[in-house]
């Protein structure tokens, strides 16, 4: 035989739920609610907490199921706490009377809203498929190339009087006839000439007398030549 297992919270339920029960039982009666009426009373707050705990756990974020769990839940605490001496329960004032009177149409309406209200049906979402990959197609043949090569023209050979124009020898270069000095400037450059080996006691040279007499080169090598 399994052995029954007796758990704390549940023991703690029972005794919360039975006190509850009893103080809405008393505050109803002394609200003018007498017999079988009083002990309907406490059913009724009973089982719309049981609705409105319900419907939070299936949907989390019904703003309506919050309400009427918080309306339930105030129900049972005021009559705890009216009980618990704060209220004359020989003299209940108007309001509460009013308010036990009420309570039966509102618990009724708060429960018909919580079971009967239309649940968001999940979205089921449809699988994804993945795409077929194209099918690899096939590389296209290379088109057959001819490659036609031109012949190449032979090289002409040169003619026998080209060939013996190339090998006949050049003519001697003709040698200009040598330029023809003034004598003045033969005079004026035998001075120089002579002042420059005083000098530096070396003979003038051909771009040295070029340079000091300003003529052009073949003319200054005439006139070294006659200095010489």
């Amino acid at each position: 035989m399994s052995r029954i297992r007796v758990d704390a919270v549940l023991v703690q339920a029972v005794i919360a739920g039975a006190l509850s029960f009893a103080h809405l039982h008393d505050l109803a009666a002394a609200a003018g609610q007498d017999g079988w009426k009083a002990w309907a009373y406490p059913v009724s707050v009973d089982l719309l907490l049981v609705a409105a705990w319900r419907r939070m756990r299936t949907t989390a974020d019904n703003r309506a199921a919050w309400a009427w769990f918080i309306i339930a839940l105030a129900a049972s605490l005021g009559a705890n706490v009216a009980t618990a001496g704060l209220l004359d329960l020989q003299d209940v004032p108007a309001w509460l009377r009013i308010l036990v009177a009420g309570w039966p149409a509102l618990a009724f309406l708060g429960g018909t809203l919580l079971v009967h209200s239309p649940q968001a049906a999940p979205t089921e979402t449809a699988p994804v498929t993945a795409a077929p990959l194209p099918a690899p197609s096939e590389p296209e043949p290379a088109p057959d190339v001819t490659v036609e090569r031109t012949p190449e023209p032979a090289p002409e050979l040169p003619s026998m009087p080209a060939l013996e124009e190339a090998a006949a020898p050049a003519p001697a270069p003709v040698s200009a006839p040598a330029a023809a000095v003034p004598p003045a400037l033969l005079d004026h450059a035998r001075k120089l000439a002579d002042s420059h080996q005083a000098t530096t006691g070396s003979r003038i040279d051909s771009a040295t007398l070029r340079a000091r007499l300003g003529v052009p080169a073949h003319l200054a090598d005439a006139i070294t030549a006659q200095l010489a």
